[in-house]
């Protein structure tokens, strides 16, 4: 197979494209082999050549994985076999005890793992707490010393900082290294969900983060044919630490599924273009359109975080999310009059997806904290795909012609 190297390269999509990868030494394949076997040859008792057993380590998965910590910025990475599987193993460098603030608005199954998991199985303790905005970083700060900070709190100094930015669904956006350097103060970690944003917008590790996920699932494979997710650090302390859980855990990818990512990130800067060029223009049309009470978007001058937006983050994204005049019944009307748009969970491919946020991705969270978030009945979220821009606008306007106006009393 090809050999996994650490050569850097100047731009991004030449980063995507090449790096970790140099031809097959033996006869020359441009791309990595997919690596199947379970196990390796030792020369003597203990002495390989790298690679031992392939749930601690795989050739295939290796490449992705420096792919993946180069377009980050970062040294290491570590492949999981979802994203969900690398929040758990993230959060499994913990103690039982250990307290953790996670950002309010998170993606339904980071907040279910958190309550259901972390809390009740791991006995930690999770704070949800607004780090979104400009107030985020001092909401962080008045948290720690009115919770945390003296000996009559109820809780303990947080050990992990949990960020989404944009967030899942309401899509706020978090000055990461304000943030980051609040938590600093008390030695936590921060670790930065960066999956709606892709390294091809951001690189959180460059503002202060410690480590960084993403659900590959999404974007970084962009195909909806992956279930995968990563974990990338700068820290050796805490690769090690993550490196224990993934051997020990054992949820790992398999090497056929390492090798599609591969292939896919070779397009992530082309079709993270298209995203955010296509996004643009559906949200400006979204936010004029009459059936249309309120829309989300990070790189919308009416978006409350957008001048976080502008600075962080290159373009706005492919990820838009609005509120539809009216409530459920015209949330369904639209919903099942899409035909370009698929009706189905998930985002981040080329095809694009619409979903309700408080019937699918997010029907674990708690309706009265949904209620608080804005998740609600007429809220709807969209992924916009690489087709034909034209061809989006359309579906979209006939779908909301069958959506009836909502007059107000």
């Amino acid at each position: 197979m090809s050999q996994a190297t650490s050569k850097k390269y100047d731009g991004f999509g030449t980063t995507a494209i090449h790096a970790a990868q140099e031809p097959n030494p033996i006869h020359g394949a441009v791309m990595p082999g997919i690596e199947l076997a379970t196990t390796y040859a030792q020369q003597s008792p203990g002495v390989h050549r790298g690679f031992e057993y392939s749930r601690t380590g795989n050739p295939t998965r290796v490449v992705l994985e420096k792919l993946i910590a180069s377009l980050e910025n970062a040294q290491h990475g570590l492949c999981f076999a979802s994203g969900s599987a690398a929040t758990a193993s993230v959060t499994s460098i913990l103690r039982t005890g250990d307290h953790i603030i996670s950002i309010d608005d998170v993606y339904g199954g980071t907040n279910r793992y958190f309550q259901k998991i972390a809390v009740k199985v791991n006995g930690m303790k999770v704070s949800f707490v607004e780090l979104g905005g400009t107030n985020g970083a001092r909401n962080l700060q008045t948290f720690v010393e009115q919770k945390c900070a003296s000996s009559s709190s109820s809780m303990p100094r947080p050990k992990m900082i949990w960020i989404e930015t944009p967030t899942n669904p309401m899509l706020k956006c978090v000055d990461i290294a304000a943030v980051s350097a609040v938590a600093h103060k008390y030695d936590a970690i921060v670790v930065v969900d960066n999956t709606f944003a892709t390294p091809f917008n951001q690189q959180p590790m460059m503002l202060g983060a410690d480590i960084v996920v993403h659900s590959i699932t999404k974007y970084l494979n962009g195909h909806s044919d992956v279930v995968m997710g990563v974990a990338v650090t700068n820290s050796e302390a805490i690769r090690e630490r993550l490196a224990f859980v993934q051997n020990s855990l054992g949820a790992v990818p398999a090497p056929f599924d390492c090798y599609m990512v591969i292939r896919g990130i070779k397009t992530l800067h082309v079709r993270m273009a298209r995203h955010a060029q296509n996004a643009l223009q559906v949200a400006k049309y979204l936010e004029s359109h009459p059936k249309i009470e309120r829309v989300f978007y990070p790189h919308l001058a009416s978006h409350p975080d957008y001048n976080i937006a502008r600075s962080t983050m290159k373009t706005g994204g492919g990820m838009i999310t609005f509120l539809l005049k009216g409530g459920l019944q015209e949330s369904r009307a639209f919903l099942e009059n899409l035909k370009l748009f698929t009706l189905a969970e998930s985002l981040g491919a080329v095809e694009s997806l619409a979903e309700h946020p408080a019937i699918m991705t997010h029907a674990s969270v708690p309706a009265q904290q949904r209620q608080q978030l804005g998740i609600m009945d007429n809220l709807v979220r969209l992924s916009i795909g690489i087709e034909e821009v034209d061809d989006i606008l359309k579906d979209l306007r006939i779908a909301l012609d069958h959506v009836a106006v909502v007059s107000k009393l």
